[in-house]
């Protein structure tokens, strides 16, 4: 498996990106110290093995215009890429890629993180730190805890891209070792996963928004990990009829309700825990530090998700316009009644499109007419921000507002925390909602409860549901409330894939609006602006195609 890149490790590894304050007895770069030099049995503060952990977060995912400066989500039926070239996300969406061209592998980078994390699992216990948490638990524990929970992370982010993959333990495999590893079955690895994260929460902080340790996962995020990694596992892609042989799922030979009922019970417990909330300003979830956050990777305070994605046209700082929203994306989010678009009774009118909609599509989309560094956004034809010609600008008529700050009168960008939030209470609503939606034969009220929860917080009035839903009806509700709810967070690309729909969803025809302004009004037309494509055997990325020619033990995924 590419050796695990031991020879970039040496002893304790790669450079490291400390972000962590120097100390005095900081006398070298860390990467040149040996074990004994950083996990010093005589440093009782463990200043050294602190910036070892603190090395190892940098290996956690980053989300945001991370795929060749692109959201994953522009390789999905909510966006496309801007840029005029046949981009790594394009290649995505329609499939030109292979084993060796996989335009989203985090094979190395994940067993990097797993190899540093164990590194410092073995080894902390050699540091003779001193304090404690509140709760009395000594920080050696609650330092351990925090490398085995970003293990179990690591792990997870490989398991949803490739299904099963080696185990390795706590052992650090070094050059003379026999590293030729099989495959673990799927099973093995969210059984791992979910033991990892139940033995270390309650050695964890517990208080979210101690900004001495910001950052720093919590018993909640051990918590919010466990339910995910069970949701994926209660999915159709791998529970039950849709297992094959030698793809890394075996070991669910039959299709079973307790698996939703275990998704079900840990996102419940998280629910019970009373802490967390939901933000009340949808906006606010991602510019603030909230209680609605459970856990997140530390950004910074910048402006680069508004230069990066913001509307071409502004004069003030540089505004790139890197992610064009489809129509598909925008005609999911229905009206403030609660009512989808093409409900008789939504009041939706195709004239005048943007006006009474849900309150979530005004925080994600930049639509021609929304207000933005004081004048309104220009994407009809020959506007200021779709001027045409060569220059990067929307292919849709729609930019991505999303994780900006509130700049719709201002006249500059100011820095805005951009931390990239990896698992948020909504998720949790969610998840709770769609496994005991799948585990009854019908949604009974608690269902209805969570769903309606967050319909509330999008500012719908009324935003109850109809009663009497069907388990089918209840289904697709909740995916396109995930749809909205969650756009550009990186869970598109993966739900519609363990729904196991991909075949459907992902070989549409993908469009944009076209817009003209006359003298007398506008006239909008809807055309194809991408097809996308998705065969069977993309439902899980190849294995690298470095790994499986230098292991014989490691199996391809099928088709690959």
């Amino acid at each position: 498996m590419n050796y695990i890149n031991l020879k970039w490790f040496g002893i304790i590894g790669m450079a490291l990106f400390v972000f962590s304050c120097k100390s005095d007895l900081e006398t070298e770069p860390i990467e040149l110290q040996t074990l004994d030099q950083v996990f010093d049995k005589r440093d009782s503060a463990g200043v050294n093995a602190n910036r070892f952990l603190a090395d190892c977060y940098r290996f956690l995912p980053s989300l945001g215009n991370r795929v060749g400066g692109d959201y994953l989500d522009a390789s999905t039926d909510d966006a496309v890429s801007s840029n005029p070239t046949n981009t790594s996300v394009q290649q995505l969406a329609t499939g030109t890629y292979t084993s060796d061209s996989y335009l989203d592998n985090q094979w190395t980078a994940n067993y990097q993180g797993i190899r540093r994390a164990t590194i410092f699992i073995n080894n902390i216990d050699l540091v003779p730190l001193k304090g404690e948490l509140e709760n009395g638990t000594p920080f050696n524990r609650v330092w351990k805890a925090e490398a085995r929970f970003l293990r179990a992370m690591f792990y997870f982010e490989l398991v949803k891209r490739y299904g099963g993959v080696p185990l390795l333990g706590d052992k650090v495999y070094q050059l003379n070792d026999d590293i030729e590893q099989p495959r673990n079955s799927f099973q093995e690895c969210v059984s791992y996963i979910v033991q990892e994260c139940e033995q270390v929460k309650d050695s964890l902080r517990i208080d979210p928004m101690n900004l001495q340790f910001f950052g720093r996962p919590t018993t909640a995020a051990a918590m919010a990990l466990k339910s995910r990694v069970l949701l994926y596992a209660a999915s159709p892609l791998f529970n039950g009829e849709n297992i094959e042989a030698g793809n890394g799922l075996t070991g669910y030979l039959d299709f079973s309700l307790a698996r939703w009922q275990a998704a079900e019970d840990a996102a419940k417990a998280i629910m019970d825990l009373g802490i967390y909330k939901l933000e009340p300003e949808f906006k606010k979830v991602f510019t603030t530090r909230n209680m609605e956050r459970i856990f997140s990777k530390q950004g910074d305070n910048t402006t680069s998700v508004e230069n990066n994605n913001g509307p071409i046209g502004y004069s003030v700082g540089i505004n790139n316009g890197r992610t064009s929203a489809t129509q598909e994306l925008v005609d999911a989010y229905g009206m403030a009644n609660g009512l989808p678009i093409d409900d008789p009774n939504s009041g939706y009118d195709a004239n005048d499109p943007y006006l009474g909609r849900d309150i979530r599509f005004y925080a994600t989309i930049f639509y021609n007419g929304a207000m933005w560094l004081n004048r309104p956004v220009q994407t009809f034809e020959g506007g200021a921000d779709k001027p045409g010609g060569t220059i990067q600008q929307t292919k849709t008529a729609y930019y991505v507002r999303k994780f900006m700050g509130d700049f719709e009168t201002a006249t500059n960008y100011s820095n805005v925390n951009h931390d990239y939030i990896l698992f948020r209470f909504s998720e949790t609503l969610l998840n709770y909602a769609e496994a005991r939606n799948e585990r009854l034969t019908s949604p009974d009220a608690s269902v209805y409860q969570v769903v309606e929860a967050i319909r509330k917080r999008a500012g719908m009035n009324p935003f109850e549901l109809k009663a009497g839903m069907s388990k089918i009806e209840m289904r697709l509700l909740i995916q396109n409330e995930r749809r909205k709810e969650m756009a550009f967070e990186e869970h598109r690309f993966y739900d519609v894939r363990r729904w196991k729909i991909a075949e459907t969803v992902f070989n549409r025809e993908l469009h944009a609006a076209v817009i003209y302004q006359t003298n007398t009004g506008q006239i909008r037309q809807t055309v194809p602006v991408l097809k996308m494509n998705f065969e069977k055997k993309m439902y899980l990325a190849p294995i690298p195609f470095s790994e499986v020619i230098k292991n014989p033990k490691m199996v391809q995924n099928p088709g690959w």
